[in-house]
């Protein structure tokens, strides 16, 4: 389902991005002059070879890298100069992330890690909306259980919970089902896009399977740092 909202200004807007990291050798161009405009809404699969600088793209979409030249402006945001508190707070009320592995704190529940956010943003109403969150991704029986008593889609869906719970407006998703067998990330993948149409939240995958990356609106094609194919899919 599409949910693309052509009113709204785009989610995403990347204007002549690079990003040039130091390494032992010299300078190398991890990002070279990436334009991009995803509108609200919009599905979004991102494909290409291992190296060709999809995780750095997200992170620069993310906040957790800055761009060498460019703009960065997203959900009406310009963070292009943000400083670090000024990207977690950004973070905090617009992004959420997913990651291959599940970030999840080991000494904390379910529901505590969810909460934990909200928390952070001194929401009175933490554990109400943690609960809550678990429940959509079908871990209401599982709050109480810590990290190491879930299993691997268990605990990618409390990752997803988290990312989720604060209500962003851009979900990002790093290769989710990575860590996960088949049929436990062929569910993990399903949960996302149904939460995607249902709320309207903004979607961008970062996958190597080209099927998964049919199921977007958009598929956008990344190599040597450089993105060289955009094309519109049956969604």
């Amino acid at each position: 389902m599409n949910t693309v909202s052509p009113d709204k200004p785009p989610i995403i807007q990347l204007d002549s991005v690079c990003l040039t990291l130091m390494s032992g050798a010299g300078a190398v161009n991890i990002l070279r002059g990436i334009d991009l405009s995803v509108p609200a809404g919009q599905a979004v699969g991102l494909v290409g070879p291992s190296g060709s600088g999809k995780s750095s793209l997200m992170a620069i979409i993310a906040g957790l890298e800055q761009v060498t030249a460019g703009g960065v402006t997203i959900a009406g945001h310009d963070i292009t100069n943000m400083d670090e508190d000024g990207l977690a707070r950004f973070r905090r009320h617009h992004v959420g992330i997913v990651f291959q592995s599940f970030h999840l704190i080991p000494t904390m529940t379910a529901l505590e890690n969810v909460a934990a956010p909200l928390e952070l943003a001194g929401r009175a109403d933490a554990f109400g909306r943690a609960a809550a969150e678990l429940a959509a991704v079908g871990l209401d029986r599982r709050l109480g259980h810590y990290p190491g008593q879930l299993s691997g889609g268990e605990q990618q869906r409390v990752a997803l919970a988290r990312a989720m719970v604060p209500r962003p407006s851009l979900l990002l998703a790093d290769e989710p089902t990575g860590n996960l067998d088949g049929a436990t990330g062929a569910e993990v993948i399903d949960l996302m896009f149904a939460l995607h149409d249902e709320r309207g939240t903004s979607f961008l995958l970062i996958t190597h399977d080209a099927g998964l990356a049919g199921r977007c609106d958009r598929v956008l094609d990344l190599s040597d740092g450089k993105l060289v194919g955009d094309r519109a899919t049956g969604g």
